[in-house]
């Protein structure tokens, strides 16, 4: 049982975008996604250069471990991610997600990623093709497919992902793999119930779900359970 099926029933897992927090208060704040009853984070990491925005980087990462014992996420938008592993490793993440369109060759990058102890993950951007990544399932933990531009939050849904989400599944169960499908941008209790239909495990929601006040009610909309 691969590691993101922590749930009897297999339920599809939530994992808030940090990038959405309030970074004025943020040990309050994931306080109230872990009461919420998310299952990880995610966390975003952008370098201004694979991606136009900047965000944070292994310090960020690190208070954040600080401040939770929930899976952690580190979804790497970087020209050269490679270069840096070993500092999100040490901050204290549970997993590294990779883009298949960085400059880091990515076969070698997801075994390092392995060795160093963490979980290897793979993203696609969505003008990407899903063949990129078939020479490599068979050595990651994670597929997450972008639904949107990566680079900022608060984009609309980009329903291409889901056909995505479908070929992956086929190909998980053709090939009797066990990775993880996550999805990230755009996810919202309209968007949700098609990811989940499509086949996805993990669902990423930002602007979304930080907005809501009631978060234990948002997590339970994205699973499609009722409170």
């Amino acid at each position: 049982m691969n590691w993101w099926r922590r749930h009897p029933d297999h339920r599809v897992a939530v994992a808030p975008s940090l990038l959405a927090a309030d970074f004025t208060d943020l040990r309050r704040d994931i306080a109230s996604m872990e009461e919420a009853g998310v299952d990880l984070l995610h966390l975003d990491v952008m370098d201004a250069h694979f991606v136009p925005n900047l965000t944070f980087g292994p310090f960020i990462c690190a208070a954040v471990r600080r401040c939770t014992g929930l899976v952690l996420d580190a979804h790497l938008m970087m020209t050269d991610p490679d270069r840096y592993l070993g500092a999100f490793v040490d901050a204290g993440v549970d997993a590294i997600t990779i883009h298949a369109e960085s400059a880091s060759p990515l076969a070698a990058t997801l075994d390092r990623i392995g060795a160093l102890g963490c979980r290897r993950g793979a993203s696609l951007n969505p003008d990407s093709d899903i063949a990129c990544l078939e020479p490599v399932l068979d050595r990651v933990d994670l597929v997450l497919v972008m639904t949107v531009k990566p680079g900022f939050g608060g984009q609309s849904f980009d329903p291409r992902g889901l056909e995505k989400i479908r070929r992956l599944a086929r190909l998980r169960r053709q090939a009797g793999l066990d990775f993880a499908i996550s999805v990230d941008g755009g996810v919202n209790d309209r968007t949700a119930p098609d990811c989940r239909e499509a086949g996805a495990d993990i669902l990423v929601s930002g602007t979304w779900f930080c907005e809501k006040t009631d978060r234990k009610g948002a997590a339970g909309l994205l699973r499609g359970l009722s409170r």
